[in-house]
């Protein structure tokens, strides 16, 4: 039995080559007499790990070495104290952030990063995933994607062509669109919300799909003025990739977030944690009636806001419809 050779750079960047090129992982192994299992158990260990299609060589040793001055990492977190407070503030519902933030000034000289907290989490205390806020069973991935490099949304105009007076909020007309996921991942919540009175409407979907998400937008916007239906800014969801459609039926145009920058649709972001407290992450949204949306919507609607000098959405898009 010959003893095991990690592979090197010069290795890694012949195999990047080769697969580039086309050739299988058997192929690229006889030309390097290497073993086809070293090949894949180096594909799945070093390739971007989002993406493992795409392999460089140069990256591939970089994550190689990183994982290798890994191997015998300690504990994240040592002190006693630190691990108490810690889980302490945890089940009480602090983030990571308020954790790290806060511990100086609760016990001057101790010291903690938030990323230190979820590695403590993720990698040795499962159980205290449920007192973050997400509550995710894994973290996301970190690596290379090429996800948003071609967009698989047609007609789609970046949200930084967007002109400067939507960001402003001193014209009403322009939307923010996204969707609410239920329990079961089936049925869900459609909620567009006007940037200047934010005024919110809703629909519940059966499906997330982009059929059903434009005949949503369509049905709860048709009925404005056209001088109330100038714009809608999404997310890259495929649920939106019939959004050419409804801007033929509303004579709306379409605006488009960078890949992963939820924040550039914050009035709807903020909304949709508003419902929250109405119908919860783990609510099913396939119970819902008409009526329970149409309430939680009237409710957000006629709810006084201080952004808008304690006026409701409501009284400032009667305004708007006025002028």
């Amino acid at each position: 039995m010959t003893k095991y050779k990690h592979l090197n750079l010069t290795e890694r960047e012949f195999i990047s080559i080769l697969m580039a090129e086309g050739n299988s992982l058997r192929e690229i192994a006889r030309k390097l007499n290497r073993s086809a299992s070293t090949l894949s158990r180096e594909i799945q260990q070093n390739a971007p790990s989002v993406y493992k299609g795409y392999y460089l060589g140069h990256k591939a040793q970089e994550r190689a070495e990183k994982r290798k001055s890994h191997a015998h990492q300690r504990p994240r977190l040592k002190n006693p104290s630190i691990i108490q407070y810690v889980e302490d503030k945890l089940k009480i519902s602090w983030s990571p952030e308020q954790i790290a933030g806060r511990i100086s000034l609760d016990h001057p000289g101790f010291s903690i990063s938030h990323e230190a907290v979820y590695q403590y989490i993720y990698k040795e205390h499962h159980e205290l995933i449920p007192c973050l806020a997400r509550a995710h069973r894994k973290r996301s991935k970190r690596g290379h994607t090429r996800k948003h490099q071609k967009s698989h949304i047609p007609g789609r105009v970046s949200i930084d062509n967007r002109p400067a007076h939507i960001q402003k909020r001193k014209q009403a007309g322009h939307w923010e669109s996204d969707t609410m996921i239920s329990k079961q991942h089936l049925s869900a919540l459609l909620v567009l919300v006007e940037r200047k009175s934010r005024l919110t409407k809703m629909k519940k979907l059966q499906r997330k799909t982009a059929h059903e998400n434009k005949n949503g937008i369509v049905h709860r916007l048709r009925h404005l003025p056209p001088k109330l239906r100038k714009s809608i800014t999404y997310d890259n969801g495929s649920e939106n990739t019939e959004h050419k459609q409804v801007n033929v039926k509303l004579g709306t145009r379409s605006y488009f977030c960078n890949p992963y920058h939820s924040w550039e649709k914050g009035t709807v972001e903020n909304t949709i944690g508003l419902i929250r407290r109405f119908f919860p992450k783990k609510a099913d949204f396939s119970h819902l009636s008409p009526t329970q949306v149409r309430r939680v919507e009237f409710l957000l609607n006629t709810r006084p806001r201080k952004c808008l000098n304690y006026l409701t959405p409501i009284e400032v898009l009667a305004n708007e419809c006025c002028t």
